[in-house]
This record gives structure tokens, C-alpha cells and sequence, in this order.
């Protein structure tokens, strides 16, 4: 099968929706490439009890408020994958599943996305395969002698799977604080930071995250000093889990350890802690394998960018990786406005004969 396209975008998870919602209004024709089976992109995969960072009214994407979950005031992963499905539906969006994308290629005037369905040939392409199918595992001594368990926070599901279990815990972000908060209760837990957590504020949460994002780029964007952004506010958003947690002297944090043996974590001074299991909550990298053939790089696995589009590909945008391309942009209500700003951004391009 080969098909051409004005704009083709890949992934359809909350950034790929933005986009098409505003490719839309554009009135280009596009489709919406999505390697999962069904709607809901990383939110299907998360661990049971993830919540989000925010009340479910400043949790959503553009032209549909995210109804409210009964009983909660942050939502659920399960509520926010309910939504993102009825959002596809509600504005008819041409998604195509499951597609996979092997890469996308410069071939003269167009860009040529192949995937395991054939090829499509676009005038722009959206890149929006986000984080989450590329977790980060840092480098450290020792780690592939320690004889226990090992996983992501990806493959994390709930505390059942450890009860019992002398349970390691790395990462000092959100996602280490709230699968902390959800071993406290019925495993022997050691919950590892690099740094002591810094806990927001209890009254602050992802509405005053985004404002802090979005004031930070409009500061260095003028010009002005950097005001830190959503890192000078915090590190982790005490939802009501964490907060309960915490509270109850559960939480208690050790620093990063040096090296494993066999049995678990050693620390500088010869302080060990067994383990029968370590989950670490290290992050992401940017999921952009498919776009090596472009031969785009940057430092971090990053693609330089000015506002959403590839500086070295002016066809290609990127959208939903983080700051970098767009402040909060890897955010349900902060991927909006880059997603705005790269439909104008090719419908003019396209327009002007690009």
C-alpha cells in the first residue's frame, strides 16, 4: 500500500490527538499513526494506582474538558484512557491502528514514512511517539551481579506483586514518590533519591506546573533571566497518596547507594540494605528510532528545534517530548498550544507552496 497525505503523524497517545484536533481546524488532510491496538496511548500501560497531577478540568486536551471521575479529585489512568478514546471518536480523527513506523525518509519533495503497512508519502510529518516506550536505566557498578528482581517503573503494576518483598526503590520524581507511597504499607521498603525529594507545596498542583513551564519559555524566548521553571517549585506533587504517605513517616529517603553485590545496595560508608527486588524510577528517553534515517541529532537523544519544528528538517515537528518542544508539552493540557502552533506553522508552509 503506498497513500499520500498532506501531514502524517505518528503516535496516538495525547500529543497525536492535539495535533490532529488543530490539523483539523487547519482543514489539511492528514491520518494519525498508531503502533497500540486501541486508544489511549502510554496511559493503558501505567501501574494501577497512578493519578494524575491535576483535577480532571485542567487535565484536558484542546475544544473537550475531560469530564470529572466520581469520587476523585485526580483522576485515574483508566478515566484519563476513557477520555483520550471518546476524544478520538468525538472529533472523527483519522487514526490508523496498529501501525507500526520503521522510519521516515527524505525522498525528494516529500517525507516517506514506512511502516509494516506500507508507505506514506507526506508533505510534513508530527512526530508524537513521546517517552514512555524508551525508559532509562542508569549505569551502575555491580548491577547485572545483584541476583533479584529488576524493572522499570513501565513494568510496575501494583503493590501486591511485592508484598512481603524487601523492595528497593529508585528515583526521586513523582513517579519514585508514588510507587514509594504505594510499597509503603506491605513491603520492606528503601526508597533511594540522588538528592533529599523536594514536595511541592500541598495546595500546589499541575495548574501551577504549566504556568510555571509556560512563564519560564516566554522568559527565555524575550530574553530575560531564567526564572527555573517548574523546577524551582519542586520536585514531586504531593497527591493525596503521597501525601498520606508521607505524613505517616512512611516516606523515609536514603541517598543513592554506590554499587549492588549479590544481595542488594552498598553504600560508601559499607551500609547494605538486601533486596529481593529493585524498581527503577530513572526516567525517560525520547522514543525518535524512526526518525534515524533523517540522520537528525542532538545532544540527550534530542532533535534541535525552534518552537516544534526540526531545525535541520523544516518538514518535520515534534511534539510531546517535553520543554523542548513546547512548555509542558508532554503534559495532557500542555500539549494544546504546540500542537496549535505546528498545525499553523505547516499550513502556512504548505500554503506558501513548502
Amino acid at each position: 500500500m503506498t497513500e499520500h497525505t498532506d501531514v502524517v503523524v505518528i503516535g496516538g497517545g495525547q500529543a497525536g490527538l492535539a495535533a490532529g484536533y488543530h490539523l483539523r481546524r487547519q482543514g489539511l488532510d492528514f491520518v494519525v499513526l498508531d503502533a497500540q491496538g486501541v486508544p489511549g496511548g502510554a496511559w493503558q500501560h501505567t501501574w494501577n494506582s497512578l493519578r494524575l497531577f491535576s483535577p480532571a478540568a485542567f487535565s484536558s486536551l484542546p475544544g473537550r474538558l475531560m469530564p470529572t471521575q466520581p469520587g476523585e479529585e485526580y483522576p485515574d489512568a483508566g478515566h484519563v484512557v476513557a477520555y483520550l478514546s471518546d476524544y478520538e471518536k468525538r472529533y472523527d480523527l483519522p487514526v490508523l491502528r496498529p501501525v507500526r513506523v520503521h522510519g521516515v525518509h527524505d525522498d525528494g519533495r516529500f517525507l516517506r514514512v514506512e511502516t509494516d503497512s506500507g508507505a506514506w508519502y507526506a508533505r510534513s510529518v508530527i512526530s508524537a511517539t513521546g517517552t514512555w516506550w524508551r525508559p532509562f536505566l542508569p549505569a551502575v557498578l555491580g548491577r547485572e551481579n545483584f541476583k533479584g528482581q529488576q524493572l522499570h517503573a513501565v513494568s510496575y503494576r501494583k503493590p501486591q506483586d511485592f508484598t512481603s518483598r524487601r523492595v528497593i526503590v529508585v528515583g526521586g520524581g513523582n513517579s519514585g514518590a508514588q510507587i514509594a507511597a504505594d510499597l509503603a504499607h506491605d513491603t520492606e521498603l528503601t526508597w533511594v533519591t540522588r538528592r533529599p525529594p523536594r514536595f511541592l507545596a500541598d495546595d500546589i498542583d499541575g495548574r501551577a506546573l504549566f504556568d510555571a513551564a509556560t512563564a519560564r519559555r516566554r522568559a527565555l524566548d524575550e530574553g530575560r533571566t531564567d526564572t527555573g521553571g517548574v523546577a524551582s517549585l519542586g520536585d514531586i506533587v504531593a497527591v493525596p497518596p503521597v501525601r498520606e504517605a508521607r505524613d505517616a513517616g512512611r516516606l523515609k529517603v536514603s541517598p543513592m547507594f554506590v554499587r549492588f553485590d549479590r544481595d542488594g545496595a552498598v553504600w560508601a560508608d559499607g551500609t547494605r540494605a538486601l533486596a529481593d527486588a529493585v524498581i527503577w524510577c530513572t526516567g525517560f528517553r525520547p522514543a525518535l528510532s524512526h526518525l534515524s534515517p533523517l540522520g537528525l541529532h542532538g545532544p540527550r537523544g534530542r532533535i534541535a528545534t525552534r518552537g516544534t519544528r526540526s531545525v535541520q528538517e523544516p518538514r518535520l515537528h515534534l511534539l510531546g517530548y517535553g520543554d523542548w518542544t513546547g512548555p509542558a508539552s508532554a503534559t495532557l493540557i500542555g500539549v494544546g498550544r504546540p500542537a496549535r502552533d505546528a498545525a499553523r506553522e505547516i499550513a502556512g508552509r504548505l500554503a506558501a507552496g513548502g
